[in-house]
């Protein structure tokens, strides 16, 4: 190295060898490592929150069901929480009430807001307000929302006002809540009318997204609005409509809040006991956590079969 003095300063400037040029390759991986980290950092919180959250209560869930714990003293028990829950009465009345509103929410909660989102979807004016005040009740927190319908509109007497329109129109009144036949439609109402403006904004996202020249060569062929909904939004939009079959059904068998605010509980000869609120009376009331545990992994097991059927039927669609 070339050493050399700066006139009149006595300092030495050392003239230095040119630095050869960094390695693209190398900056591009150490990038990728960084970014990389970045995202499993993030990633991380959630797999912490799933797991003690969820996980962790899921797999406890499954260890407790095998076991029973009496005065502090826990032993294996093997099957015998479930062949107890099995044999127990409540076990079948339960299931049947549950598959009973899942059913009428496939037909009620499921349709009602697809064909709203339809009519919706074909007004030219107003659509944001009309898309807020269909979305108003799922401000709602659901407790307030059910008791709305449990003091204003399932009052048995002439001054609910359900039965007040039906008394208007000269039909006859129901004791809604307190008739073991209308406790379930009952409920499927509220829960339709309480949930359906999510649904309802996702299904208006979705015939955005479809073509108008689908519709408008439907109009040169002379189809009508029956036709174009068939013919048209139906097969444009199967996959959301799939996905959102799958969830309704997921969402309803976990049927707990209805029956605890607008039935107390029970409902009038146990028409309105669900399968979750079966799950809390024995861990809650009965203080049969055992039983409760195994009565929970039982209801996972039919979700998850559920979903690997889904999955498979979606599959072969595909």
């Amino acid at each position: 190295m070339a050493i050399a003095t700066v006139p009149g300063t006595g300092i030495d400037v050392g003239s230095q060898a040119p630095q050869p040029p960094a390695d693209p390759r190398r900056a591009r991986r150490n990038r990728r490592i960084k970014d990389n980290l970045t995202g499993y950092g993030f990633l991380a919180g959630a797999v912490i929150c799933f797991a003690f959250f969820s996980w962790y209560p899921m797999i406890r869930g499954v260890v407790m069901s095998f076991q029973r714990t009496r005065r502090g003293e826990t032993t294996w028990v093997g099957w015998d929480n479930y062949d107890r829950i099995i044999n127990d009465p409540s076990f079948w009345i339960a299931w049947k009430n549950t598959l009973y509103f899942t059913v009428l929410a496939l037909i009620l909660g499921y349709a009602v807001p697809f064909f709203l989102a339809v009519l919706l979807n074909e007004f030219r004016h107003a659509k944001g307000y009309l898309r807020v005040l269909v979305y108003l009740p799922v401000m709602l927190p659901p407790a307030s929302a059910l008791f709305l319908f449990k003091y204003l509109a399932y009052d048995p007497s002439d001054a609910g006002l359900f039965n007040a329109m039906l008394k208007a129109v000269g039909l006859p009144t129901s004791q809604w809540m307190q008739s073991a036949d209308m406790t379930m439609p009952a409920m499927v109402l509220a829960s339709t009318w309480m949930n359906m403006g999510g649904a309802i904004l996702i299904y208006l996202a979705a015939l955005q997204n479809i073509p108008g020249e689908l519709y408008e060569a439907a109009e040169l062929d002379g189809a009508g609005i029956w036709r174009r909904i068939t013919n048209v939004t139906i097969p444009q939009t199967r996959l959301i409509l799939s996905l959102m079959a799958m969830l309704q059904v997921v969402a309803t068998m976990q049927l707990f809040i209805e029956p605890l605010i607008l039935a107390n509980g029970a409902g009038t000869q146990d028409s309105a006991t669900s399968v979750v609120y079966l799950i809390y009376q024995h861990g809650f009331f009965q203080n049969d956590l055992n039983g409760a545990a195994a009565l929970g992994v039982i209801m996972l097991v039919a979700l998850i079969g559920f979903s690997a059927v889904y999955a498979r039927l979606n599959a072969k669609q595909d």
